[in-house]
């Protein structure tokens, strides 16, 4: 069993590819760096990150693939999942056995990996399709709009676009308090910045509850908070309760930081 080894990019795993046709090599299955090799690997190879590398993977793939299928692998890529890894590699690697001009292989669900590409790609868009829905936005004191998500995939990416076109003329901070990371829009700015804090005593909110600390948040919106809460509870009517429905429709992992959950 030969197996390559990369630092979890996105580039890291386009540079595998080229490094595999390089040194005519297909190996069984491609891993991240710090875990553990298989059982039977026989031999093993360190794929190094290149830049040039990667970019000359991805030209080839637009000459192949349709916007469909590129959106494929940079959508799916964002699961974060290590189970991902190797399939994807493999239908990257498919992709280049075939002619260009050839039908596109993205399409061929009989394939495995064309498969579990494919089901990892809708499962990352539809979780990003409910963190449009379920994001809370608390206003600071100073005017800008918070809002914090904890989601299983990254999909902070995909849904930046959505709320730039929504929400042009108002500054907003939306950050994902399980990969420490944002996108930021001053009033009247185009394009959102990605932000970090140095560390958590920085952040000016609770990374648990994504609340805003009480000195920051405006005193409106503590109180636009509290009506929210009571009409979500004034609506409900037990006996159309339906738990299951529920969960199924808002999953608790959710919860955290929606406003009509706390309190």
């Amino acid at each position: 069993m030969l197996v390559y080894t990369f630092d979890r990019t996105l580039d890291g795993l386009l540079t595998a590819v080229y490094d595999a046709y390089a040194l005519r090599q297909q190996p069984d299955e491609l891993i991240g760096e710090g875990e553990v090799l298989p059982m039977f690997c026989e031999d093993s190879h360190q794929v190094t990150t290149a830049d040039d590398k990667a970019a000359r993977v991805w030209a080839g793939m637009e000459r192949r693939l349709s916007k469909e299928g590129l959106r494929m692998v940079t959508v799916s890529f964002l699961s974060e999942s290590a189970s991902l890894y190797t399939p994807l590699f493999h239908f990257i690697y498919k992709v280049f056995q075939q002619p260009e001009g050839t039908p596109s292989l993205e399409r061929n669900y009989a394939d495995q990996d064309v498969h579990y590409v494919t089901q990892t790609c809708r499962q990352v868009s539809y979780e990003a399709h409910r963190m449009m829905q379920f994001l809370r936005f608390q206003k600071a004191k100073d005017g800008t709009y918070l809002g914090v998500i904890g989601p299983d995939h990254d999909v902070l990416p995909l849904i930046i676009h959505h709320f730039a076109d929504r929400f042009r003329d108002q500054p907003w901070l939306i950050f994902d308090a399980k990969r420490k990371y944002g996108f930021y829009k001053a009033e009247q700015e185009g394009q959102p910045t990605r932000i970090t804090f140095e560390d958590n005593d920085a952040l000016p909110f609770d990374l648990e509850t994504g609340q805003l600390n009480s000195e920051l948040l405006s005193q409106n919106d503590q109180l636009f908070q509290e009506l929210w809460r009571t009409y979500f509870k004034a609506i409900c009517i037990r006996e159309r309760m339906n738990p299951r429905k529920q969960l199924k429709d808002m999953p608790r992992r959710y919860w955290r930081y929606m406003t009509e959950k706390q309190g």
